[in-house]
Formats: structure tokens, C-alpha cells, sequence
């Protein structure tokens, strides 16, 4: 069994890579630096945290929390994914959570982590959260997260377990809310990754309002996106997670709105045909698990390109 996580991760991480590899691209000219915060709080699995802070500061910025692949880091991220630069450009603040466990695979399977509040890896992401909130005048209406890989399994479980935090994500190539869940402590999820969990929307949304009993408010706006040739976490993750998503807004399973934003790309939208709809999907024709994170689309999906709106008394 380690021998196949290793091999899972090993996979995961030249695949995150190669699909980081092609859109780095030559930062602008800037001050700013990517600084690891010690001692942010709670943090009951040893993450490390990085945070960005451009030099122009939006008023009330919005936050991104941008999680990363297996055997990643949150610096990886920083110079693999154009994050960073458009924060330099909208004002926004990045955190970059790191995981330290041998595998450097976020838990997004155990008990703990797949409660609110009950341990591993989402409480210490959250402390993150509550750390930058604490230190500048963040709009509590834009905080976002996004992630690719076993990142976008962590988008997806944030979303889950923080609906009350979290306005937006966008997940690039991951899995449902509480698909990997195991027992005995394994990492890996054979049958999910191959795509063999399959469930009814009403299934999939009641393993996340199980999460958190009780939760009646607004459900957290959503990005998939996948590659229909994923060798890794195989292509029928992403409808399930349309399931799970659209069921969580009470939305019908038939998109309102159907397009092609690029060559090979086909793009639905579920409860509105605009750039702010409930729900997003985006599957990208012959893609492997090398799918590119276009970070461009996941800001413009979350508002964070405009300015926060004035608030109300």
C-alpha cells in the first residue's frame, strides 16, 4: 500500500508540475515578497504557512488561499501559478499553506478532516485564515480558495466544512467532498481516484451538510475544472463533483448556460448563464492530469479582479 501511495504521489506531482511548468511566466517588478508566518495559531498537523502581501493593498482586500499538489509547497505555488502576480495587479492577499507529512498530500480523507473543526489539516488552513483576517482589514465576503490536485481535493473540502468563510472556489483536476475518506488511516482512495465512487447529487450534498449539522446559510460558489483523458484522478471526479455542487444550491443538473471559452473546452454553468454563477464547470477535451491552472479565470470567477463593493450601512 505505501508503495502505491508513493506511486499515486509521484504521479500527482510530475503531472502538478508539467501543468504549473507552462504558465510560469516572468513576474512584474515588485517589492513584495513571499514570507513564511510562524506561530499563526491552531495548527494540529504541522502545516507551514507562506503568505503574499502585494505592495498596493486593496482597501478591503479580498484573501485567496491556494493549496497545492502532492509532494508541492505553498512556494511552488507561488512561482508555478500566476497567483502572486494578479494579486500584485487586483490587491488581494495569497496564503500558502505547506503540508510537512512525508507524502506532502493534503488529508482530505481521514475523520478528522472531513468534520468541522475536528482536526488535521482544515483547522490549521483556517487559522491561517483567521491570522490575516486578524492583521488587515479583509472583506469577509471574499475569501477564496483554489487549489489543483490534491489542492483542489482541499478547495473542495474547505468549501465543505467553512460554507460560512469561504464565497468561492475553483478546483483544478480533484475529487467530491468526502470521496478519498478511508479508514485505518490510509492517504489514498484507490476507488475514488479511478473514478468508481459514484452517488446520487442527494448523496453527495448530505455528506457535506453532514459535516457541519445544522447549517442553513449560503452555500459557497464553485469552479471544477477537468481533463477528460485525467490518468490520475479519473474524468467521472468531475461530474460527481457537479453533482455534489449543484445539489448544495438546490440546482437542477441541466446547465443554464453552455459555451467554449477555448479550443477543446467546453464550459457549463448551472442557476445563471453569467460569470457569477452558482456553479462553474470547465472539461477540457484530451487533457491529462497535466491540466493547466488558468489563474486568470479562477480570479475572474471569484470578483476578485473588480474592486470590493462599498459596503452598506
Amino acid at each position: 500500500m505505501k508503495k502505491t501511495i508513493r506511486l499515486w504521489c509521484a504521479a500527482l506531482a510530475a503531472a502538478a508540475l508539467t501543468a504549473l511548468a507552462t504558465l510560469t511566466a516572468a513576474a512584474p517588478a515588485s517589492a513584495a515578497t513571499l514570507t513564511e508566518v510562524p506561530n499563526f495559531g491552531t495548527n494540529p498537523s504541522n502545516l507551514r504557512m507562506h503568505l503574499y502581501v502585494p505592495d498596493r493593498v486593496a482597501p478591503r482586500p479580498g484573501v485567496l488561499v491556494v493549496v497545492h499538489y502532492c509532494t508541492g509547497s505553498g512556494p511552488a505555488m507561488h512561482t508555478g501559478t500566476r497567483f502572486a502576480a494578479l494579486a500584485d495587479q487586483y490587491g488581494y492577499i495569497v496564503i500558502y499553506p505547506s503540508v510537512t507529512r512525508s507524502s506532502k498530500c493534503f488529508d482530505v480523507s481521514s475523520p478528522q478532516a472531513l468534520r468541522r473543526g475536528g482536526g488535521s489539516d482544515p483547522v490549521g488552513i483556517m487559522s491561517m485564515v483567521d491570522y490575516v483576517r486578524a492583521r488587515y482589514p479583509v472583506d469577509p465576503a471574499r475569501i477564496f480558495a483554489t487549489g489543483t490536485s490534491s489542492g483542489a481535493m482541499m478547495t473542495n473540502v474547505l468549501l465543505g466544512l467553512y460554507p460560512d468563510v469561504f464565497a468561492a472556489g475553483a478546483a483544478f483536476a480533484g475529487v467530491p467532498f468526502g470521496c478519498f475518506a478511508t479508514t485505518g488511516g490510509a492517504e489514498w482512495n484507490s476507488e475514488c481516484a479511478n473514478g468508481q465512487i459514484i452517488r446520487t447529487p442527494q448523496q453527495w450534498g448530505d455528506l457535506v451538510r453532514n459535516a457541519y449539522p445544522g447549517y442553513t446559510g449560503p452555500r459557497p460558489r464553485m469552479q471544477i475544472w477537468h481533463g477528460t483523458d485525467d490518468d490520475v484522478l479519473r474524468y467521472p471526479n468531475f461530474g460527481e463533483q457537479v453533482k455534489q455542487w449543484t445539489n448544495l444550491h438546490g440546482l437542477s443538473q441541466t446547465p443554464t448556460f453552455t459555451d467554449s471559452p477555448q479550443a477543446g473546452y467546453t464550459r457549463t454553468r448551472y442557476g445563471s448563464s453569467g460569470g457569477n454563477a452558482p456553479v462553474e464547470a470547465i472539461s477540457a477535451q484530451g487533457v491529462t492530469h497535466n491540466l493547466p491552472v488558468d489563474a486568470a479565470q479562477a480570479v475572474r470567477f471569484f470578483g476578485l479582479d473588480a474592486p470590493a463593493p462599498t459596503p452598506t450601512s
